[in-house]
């Protein structure tokens, strides 16, 4: 349990003597299931010196944020008193994009609370403060959905995918297919597959122009297959085979794709926080009108206020109704280029 994925990566946010009293209350638990890895804060004085026994500070939020990026997190448990509320909320601001569960320790807090009001890691009371979306058997039947419905809609596109890849090829020179770097879950930087739908001496690898109507860089064969989002079939092997897309899920975009002149993170406050699942190939976003061009930032702040409220309210009946409703959405082609 301790070596395997039962186990739990944890990091403290929050030294000095509430950090340390926090630890040995945890690495006293005999049958504990969280593995503290580091200790990060933001404060560079006497009150969070550089390590305590047995664990050194690794940084502060902002480089936690990197290191969740690079390594597997599962927990993030605050050791600072629930009277540092403004210190809280301004970390909490950071932290809540990414894939963790978020606790606030009240080992040492002489505030107490209703029983009811505590979860426990072992027998040290924590508040819950946010939890990781889709995880643990939830995780299981996404990915089973994934596998089953998605390997189904893939025999079923088949024949069409391959009129498709005739109808480019006739069309114009170049590959059918089309790999681009987009944002997957955790902000991972993924390759999609789609067919392609522009000259390929004109292909935007990383979209930092958007396609607009009557785009010039725009086959004749991709003019139809962008209207009628048959561009994106091949994400299909993407869900099926490689696993880093979802068949539903908030639509992965392009690493410098921009809403006016500003890029996506820039315009949409907590925009990552969409990136704590993984990205799909139709989403509630695209069946309730934000599909295509995102050319305003009133569009993609719309788009991840769908996408966040996907994320908040998942569940396999709202994937199987997305999947229904989306060759409904496809009919609706004003916004796609």
């Amino acid at each position: 349990m301790h070596e395997g994925r039962l186990t739990r990566r944890t990091v403290i946010v929050g030294g000095g003597e509430a950090g340390d009293k926090l630890i040995s209350a945890i690495d006293k638990q005999e049958d504990k299931d969280v593995q503290i890895v580091g200790i990060f804060d933001d404060r560079n004085d006497e009150r969070a010196p550089n390590s305590v026994p047995g664990y050194h500070k690794l940084g502060t939020v902002d480089d936690f944020i990197q290191f969740a990026r690079r390594t597997r997190i599962d927990l993030v448990i605050f050791s600072l008193p629930i009277s540092a509320e403004t210190r809280i909320l301004q970390m909490l601001k950071k932290l809540w994009v990414l894939p963790v569960d978020i606790r606030l320790s009240a080992h040492s807090n002489k505030l107490r609370f209703r029983p009811r009001s505590y979860s426990y890691i072992g027998s040290v009371p924590v508040i819950d403060v946010f939890d990781r979306p889709i995880a643990d058997w939830d995780f299981v039947m996404k990915w089973l959905f994934d596998k089953f419905v998605g390997g189904l809609a893939l025999i079923a596109t088949a024949p069409v995918m391959a009129l498709v890849a005739i109808a480019i090829k006739l069309d114009s020179r170049g590959p059918v297919l089309f790999k681009q770097k987009r944002y997957g879950f955790n902000n991972d930087l993924i390759e999609v597959y789609k067919f392609r739908s522009m000259y390929v001496d004109a292909t935007d690898a990383t979209a930092s122009k958007l396609v607009t109507k009557g785009d010039p860089r725009v086959t004749r064969v991709g003019r139809f297959i962008r209207k009628a989002s048959l561009d994106e079939l091949p994400q299909l092997f993407n869900v099926v085979f490689r696993g880093n897309l979802s068949l539903v899920g908030p639509r992965p975009h392009a690493v410098n794709a921009k809403a006016q002149t500003r890029l996506y993170d820039e315009a949409v406050d907590g925009y990552f926080a969409r990136h704590r699942v993984k990205p799909g190939v139709t989403g509630w976003a695209q069946i309730n009108g934000w599909r295509g061009e995102t050319d305003t930032e009133e569009k993609i702040q719309k788009r991840v206020e769908f996408d966040l409220y996907y994320i908040e309210n998942w569940s396999v009946l709202l994937d199987l109704y997305i999947v229904a409703m989306t060759p409904y959405a496809l009919l609706k082609t004003e916004n796609a280029y």
